[in-house]
């Protein structure tokens, strides 16, 4: 009970802290648009695209190698995440000085001026310390922690944007990026030198080795999962216009939000799980592992449910956008998809067999796009949401076949997340056909929800007591 609660309070957390995250982040975009003309906009938000894709490559990934790291240096773990820092600050400042060299070029490349090339890599020298010390955290169980610096992170860079973009009132753009990175790299100093401090290593051959041994397969990773997630887009540009690309972001913004829920699910279940496969109690991994398919069969069938109503609530101006409410039951399916795949992914990261994932990565990404080459000409925009979903299904069963056939490690009831997918998935795309406009068609789909709903908290009774015992203590301690 005491491992439920602790997981469970985790959870809730996780997830009420990316959903204030997340309605900052809606609150303030109307701020951002009036602000900015659409090129800013634009230019702010490319910037930022090239963060993530530069810090894949100057932190080397070996971020993923914290959560073993925590099983395998249980009273040195210290010392790793000092060494860890060592290492991937030491190769970013080595790519600092090669870009010095070649800033020209490379502002001319990302289109950039010279200034804001150099800030991006010294930023990416510090920023990793914010993602280590948020993923010591959460393998620590010090959630508070943790969410306080996503918190923070948010408001301040919010707070600083606008400001900044008042004093570069000429190229407001600037402004928009200098106070997105400004209050991470300020955190990260801090951080920076609170990991070293208590860690006091900088280099330790042993340590290097091992957070190598798993970071560098996952570079291909990570960057086919950028592609993944943007190349529908690209191509949609291409072939069907600028207009289409535009209704497929939005509807594809909007799915995406499910993954607030499942990430915070997420955050909460890796550090328990690892503590369970290396105490090899996989029998509760999988009586506890149900319960979250479950839950993400739930969240994502709800959402589908009141997706055309929040899209008409976040647009309540733009009808011209709802037409994007059909993208959104094949993304959201895909996010489901992407939750479950993790689930396998982590125990491929226990076991340190980062290359299986690259492999599956690369490959999903591939058949996306050809999937997208195949039918995006013609069925249009929509075509690319249901090849979104295909891939991260069949990147599902990749990873299946990688844990079950390759690693031959039997951690999860592989039949039921399977079986479960595929109920969600039938409910999910028949949910669509009540998109239409219209009352009934709206009346139609909440009862069909609702008996959802009805037999799905009968079956998880207990649990749901579990959930509501500890909210009504958090909100009333003395009941």
């Amino acid at each position: 009970m005491a491992e439920k609660n602790r997981v469970l309070k985790s959870g809730i957390w996780y997830t009420v802290s990316s959903v204030a995250i997340r309605a900052v982040a809606i609150i303030t975009s109307p701020i951002y648009t009036a602000m900015l003309t659409t090129d800013d906009y634009g230019r702010a938000n490319i910037f930022n695209s090239w963060i993530e894709l530069f810090n894949i490559i100057t932190c080397l990934c070996v971020v993923y190698s914290i959560g073993r790291a925590k099983i395998d240096f249980k009273e040195k773990f210290d010392e790793y995440v000092s060494a860890l820092q060592g290492l991937s600050s030491s190769f970013a400042f080595c790519v600092l000085i090669f870009v010095t060299l070649f800033r020209e070029r490379i502002s001319g490349l990302i289109k950039y001026e010279v200034p804001l090339v150099m800030a991006l890599f010294v930023y990416l020298i510090i920023f990793p310390s914010v993602q280590y010390m948020q993923e010591k955290c959460r393998f620590e169980y010090r959630y508070r922690e943790n969410i306080a610096i996503s918190l923070i992170t948010c408001i301040s860079t919010v707070v600083l944007s606008i400001g900044l973009m008042y004093l570069f009132n000429d190229k407001r753009y600037i402004g928009k990026i200098l106070g997105t990175i400004l209050p991470t790299f300020l955190m990260g100093i801090g951080f920076y030198i609170n990991i070293l401090k208590k860690g006091r290593v900088f280099y330790n051959k042993r340590y290097w080795r091992y957070a190598l041994r798993i970071g560098l397969p996952m570079i291909p990773h990570a960057l086919a999962m950028v592609v993944l997630a943007q190349i529908d887009r690209i191509m949609i540009k291409d072939i069907c216009g600028d207009a289409d690309a535009g209704l497929y972001t939005y509807g594809y913004s909007i799915a995406t939000l499910l993954a607030i829920f499942t990430n915070a699910i997420g955050q909460a279940w890796l550090p328990w799980l690892n503590e369970r496969l290396d105490a090899g109690e996989r029998d509760k991994v999988r009586n506890m592992q149900k319960k979250l398919i479950l839950l993400g069969c739930f969240l994502s069938v709800g959402f589908i449910t009141a997706a055309p109503e929040a899209l008409m609530i976040l647009a309540p101006r733009a009808r011209a956008y709802w037409v994007a409410k059909w993208v959104i039951p094949p993304v959201a399916l895909g996010t489901l998809a992407q939750y479950f795949y993790t689930h396998y992914v982590n125990v491929e990261l226990f076991h340190k067999k980062t290359p299986i994932i690259a492999l599956s990565s690369v490959m999903a990404a591939v058949v996306n796009y050809i999937l997208n080459y195949l039918f995006i000409p013609r069925y249009g925009y929509i075509a690319a949401a249901y090849t979104t979903f295909a891939s991260y299904a069949l990147l599902m069963l990749f990873h299946y076949f990688a844990v079950n056939h390759v690693l031959k490690d039997r951690v999860y009831s592989n039949s039921f997340m399977f079986i479960a997918m595929f109920v969600c998935a039938v409910v999910g795309i028949s949910m669509s056909f009540f998109y239409r406009e219209g009352i009934r068609m709206a009346v139609m789909r909440y009862a069909v929800a609702l008996t959802v709903l009805g037999i799905f908290a009968f079956v998880k009774r207990e649990d749901l007591k579990l959930l509501t015992g500890y909210i009504r203590k958090r909100i009333r301690p003395g009941t």
